[in-house]
């Protein structure tokens, strides 16, 4: 499996925040009943939030710049549903500026994906998508394209674990960079 080197933090981070991604998207398009809602807090907490930050500590480790603050930010962002949601449901009105701002960070975030791998730069596309569209109002058509972000992350985790498990590069799974490095 490992042969001896360290795991790769990546499929937790990512399978983290794609389970969570998955539930709350569902209830936002639309698909769960809204008095259903308090089930993503636990997700929120601990799978999405907590288990992103672990990830991001462990990319840190790693020397992975990238892979650091972005786990570390959306675990980051879990949490602070998290809390927001089950303490100060009061200044839920204010949450799509946080939603803008997500947005934003996952746009610029999505930049470097450019050089990464086909799988990593539609997981943050339609992130950023997701993020707009939630901060916009839009909350069904944010939960829809919630729904494929959290799809498209599952399978950039799995494909890096089942990559390992096979033997294979990674990238075999992943798809090319969508802009080539210059020679």
């Amino acid at each position: 499996m490992a042969n001896g080197s360290t795991a790769n933090p990546a499929p937790l981070g990512l399978s983290g925040f794609a389970l969570t991604t998955l539930v709350l998207s569902s209830f936002n398009a639309g698909l769960l009943s809204g008095q259903g809602v308090p089930v993503v807090l636990g997700l929120a907490a601990f799978y999405g939030g907590l288990a992103q930050l672990v990830a991001g500590i462990l990319e840190y480790f790693k020397g992975n710049t990238f892979g650091y603050v972005a786990f570390f930010t959306y675990g980051a962002f879990w949490e602070w549903f998290y809390l927001t949601v089950a303490f100060f449901p009061q200044s839920l009105p204010y949450v799509p500026i946080v939603l803008w701002a997500f947005g934003i960070f996952t746009f610029v975030m999505w930049i470097g994906t450019f050089r990464a791998n086909a799988a990593l730069f539609v997981v943050f596309l339609l992130l950023w998508i997701t993020f707009f569209l939630l901060a916009a109002g839009a909350t069904v058509a944010g939960g829809y394209v919630g729904i494929l972000t959290a799809l498209a992350a599952w399978y950039t985790a799995f494909a890096q674990v089942l990559a390992e498990m096979w033997g294979k590069p990674a990238g075999a799974f992943l798809g090319p960079p969508p802009v080539k490095p210059k020679k």
